[in-house]
């Protein structure tokens, strides 16, 4: 419970202080509730007596109306924080665990599936803090009703309660048997929860290929298979809890039997009256009603427990370390000195030095894995390399809080993102507070603005999901006006044009014309006609610069580049013959 209340606390946020005044709330309402039900033994004493003392019997029930009143108050205080604040807390713990995100790594963040994230953010949240605002609350009662009652039943008469007393280990055992089995089952059916949501995601995403393959619907092995192995842990962690769920219960039980049977004797043999074993044995029953309660309750507890642990681990993640949180970029020169990274053991740049001048276009250039692309992430602070420095402007990357860095770089890669929303909006994703006239002009500048004007809704035409209603060079030009928008002073391209027919391309190239003017801008170049103008070209070979010079220069100097160019210039000939050509 210790650890649970340290997740809760975490998932509680900036309401810790108001969720601790509820819990203590509860503990407080439980006592009284607990002094309350402890009063009903001397008051049926009293009312059960051959002569009936009413002055005694008064008072007993202004006692157990004091107590109720008193728990009312705390009731009141804990269930205003319950049903008013929860709802905040949901919506708080999903914007911190999106900030979260937004400052892990976005290595470390790849090699989480999409489906487990989404597991996380959406169900585990849910459970995390709606659990929560329960599970403790039930906790305080489940703890402070049975040790006042029990206390006072020992006080009262220590034969019974030392029977009662010795039904608690038994049923404590049988309770955490549950908690054993449920405490990993849970953990397993929450594993398999996230592999089957990560198999929903990419069914959903992959089903063209599925359908042309043969393997959609129920012939998709692999999401049968995570839905399978998702039923089947579930069922299998419910079978393991039965058992010791009705053991539990029957212990109690059998304790209140045999409860009832010794005060029996006890009466029977004039040692004990009546009048006051029937007060004891009401006090009995709400003693034994927590232990029967934590024994249906331990699974409810465990599915929290591991909906926070789950939640409580992004939460806890790493973040990229900010050196200096207020340090700004006042140039936009980009170099990298002596940089080693790599994804696992083997690394992918190996003492990578250049520089960038502000204003200038550099190409990257070489085959693929020889770490273009890496580069590019670093800039953005995608990790921090091994060893050695990214710096922009002068500036240690590490220093810089990542929205800082973000707001000064705008990246168009190959494979566009669009969101399932309208034109405009994807376009105003890089300033959510422009204008119509100031999108549309960045529209104008990508060449979006000539098929948007083609469409029955304009700008309000919806893209689908990832922009799968477009064309891919249409996706690409949005893409483009959204960081033409956005009007950062370094753009990163991974040659957008690459994967685009003849026409598509003119149009993108156009329109990256417009977005890398008077900017300093690092390209990825995959046809080395598009960078034949650039300022300077470095090759990449097994993550090291082996060339870097003016297209010039590296054609006289006869290398790398200079096989890579003959290379492409032959295959612009290249033709498809029919097979009867002779």
């Amino acid at each position: 419970m210790r650890r649970i209340l340290r997740l809760m606390l975490l998932s509680a946020g900036g309401y810790r202080r108001e969720y601790l005044r509820c819990l203590q709330s509860s503990a407080a309402a439980s006592i009284a509730q607990a002094a309350a039900y402890a009063t009903l033994i001397p008051l049926l004493y009293e009312l059960t007596q051959p002569t009936v003392d009413a002055g005694a019997a008064w008072r007993w029930f202004g006692v157990f109306v004091a107590c109720y009143l008193v728990e009312t108050a705390f009731r009141l205080y804990e269930l205003r924080f319950q049903y008013t604040q929860w709802a905040n807390v949901l919506a708080d713990v999903r914007l911190r665990l999106g900030e979260k995100l937004r400052t892990i790594p976005q290595r470390d963040l790849e090699q989480r599936a999409a489906g487990d994230l989404t597991t996380v953010v959406g169900g585990n949240t849910a459970n995390a803090t709606m659990g929560a605002s329960t599970i403790g609350l039930l906790f305080a009662q489940l703890i402070a009703v049975p040790i006042v009652l029990g206390v006072i039943i020992l006080v009262v008469d220590w034969r019974l309660g030392l029977v009662l007393a010795l039904a608690v280990p038994f049923a404590v055992f049988f309770v955490r048997r549950i908690q054993q089995a449920s405490g990993s089952g849970f953990r397993r059916v929450d594993a398999a929860d996230a592999r089957a949501a990560n198999r929903i995601v990419e069914y959903v995403q992959g089903l063209p290929v599925l359908k042309a393959s043969g393997q959609a619907g129920a012939r998709s092995r692999r999401l049968t298979d995570a839905l399978a192995a998702q039923g089947e842990t579930l069922t299998g962690t419910q079978k393991r809890m039965v058992w010791p769920g009705l053991l539990a219960s029957s212990i109690v039980q059998l304790a209140l039997v045999a409860m009832a049977a010794a005060g029996s004797a006890l009466v029977l043999d004039v040692r004990l009256s009546a009048p006051l074993l029937l007060a004891i044995m009401a006090g009995a029953v709400r003693f034994a009603e927590p232990l029967a309660t934590a024994s249906s309750m331990t699974a409810v507890f465990e599915l929290t427990d591991a909906a926070l642990e789950r939640v409580g681990e992004v939460l806890e993640a790493p973040a990229l370390p900010v050196g200096d949180p207020g340090a700004r970029i006042e140039r936009f020169d980009l170099s990298l000195e002596d940089v080693t990274f790599g994804y696992g053991a083997e690394p992918v740049l190996r003492g990578v030095s250049f520089t960038a001048a502000e204003r200038s276009l550099t190409a990257l250039v070489g085959p693929s894995g020889s770490g273009k692309t890496t580069i590019a992430k670093l800039l953005t602070r995608y990790a921090d390399p091994a060893q050695g420095t990214v710096r922009i402007g002068g500036r240690d990357l590490r220093v810089l809080d990542p929205a800082e860095i973000y707001r000064h770089i705008s990246v168009v890669f190959q494979d566009v993102y669009l969101f399932d929303d309208t034109i405009r909006s994807n376009i105003a994703m890089a300033k959510p507070d422009a204008t119509d006239e100031e999108i549309e002009a960045a529209a104008r500048a990508a060449n979006v603005h000539t098929f948007v004007s083609r469409l029955p809704r304009g700008y309000d035409t919806r893209v689908g999901e990832i922009g799968g209603s477009l064309s891919g060079g249409e996706r690409q030009r949005i893409s483009i006006a959204r960081a033409i928008l956005k009007n950062a002073p370094i753009v990163l391209l991974d040659e957008p044009t690459a994967a685009l027919d003849t026409e598509s391309e003119t149009a993108v190239q156009a329109a990256v014309d417009a977005l890398v003017a008077d900017r300093t801008v690092l390209v990825i170049a995959h046809r080395l006609s598009t960078v034949v103008a650039a300022d300077q070209i470095l090759v990449l070979e097994d993550g090291r610069i082996t060339e870097r010079g003016t297209h010039g220069d590296l054609i006289e100097a006869g290398g790398r580049y200079t096989a890579m160019w003959a290379a492409q210039t032959r295959a612009r000939g290249w033709r498809v013959r029919s097979s009867s050509t002779p």
